[in-house]
């Protein structure tokens, strides 16, 4: 005669595929990041939204740096998750929380990548002219003394 033992699962497993759904990984710049270490009138938040789609009204090119981040990184995101997916169906919340994050830190990587390697319409003359008044030498765009780069992060959070 054979035994066979059965373990009950299923609310393990239940209650990790709720926190998978109940959580958002969100990449960019949030208000934790957001101050600047200089006297800006503007946050790195603004700053950030003002650089990825640009002012006419303020001659400042677009410089697409958000979607096309994500973009460089897309296929390593939907592996994270797919991973994270996976760790629900099987009741492992733990790891559901460690593929989130890499999800998230593979999301910063691009964005930051983006900003570092980016195709830019080049700076101004009169932009290079004052970044040379304040001491700084780098002809980069969406990089002087790379506040905005660093301020780029992720959270996670629960979905509103």
């Amino acid at each position: 005669m054979s035994m066979k033992i059965t373990k009950d699962d299923v609310s393990k497993v239940l209650a990790s595929i709720q926190e998978l759904a109940s959580k958002q990984v969100l990449a960019g710049i949030p208000a934790s990041k957001a101050e600047r270490d200089d006297d800006s009138p503007l946050n790195n938040a603004q700053l950030g939204y003002l650089q990825n789609y640009g002012s006419p009204a303020q001659n400042i090119p677009p410089r697409e740096f958000m979607e096309s981040g994500i973009a460089l990184v897309q296929d390593k995101i939907e592996g994270h998750l797919q991973k994270a997916a996976k760790a629900a169906v099987n009741g492992n919340s733990e790891k559901v929380d460690v593929e989130l994050n890499a999800t998230g830190l593979v999301a910063q990587a691009g964005l930051r990548a983006r900003i570092n390697s980016g195709d830019f319409e080049e700076l101004k003359k009169s932009t290079l002219a004052a970044r040379r008044r304040r001491g700084r030498t780098g002809v980069k765009p969406l990089i002087d003394k790379g506040e905005l780069r660093n301020s780029l992060t992720y959270v996670i959070r629960k979905k509103d």
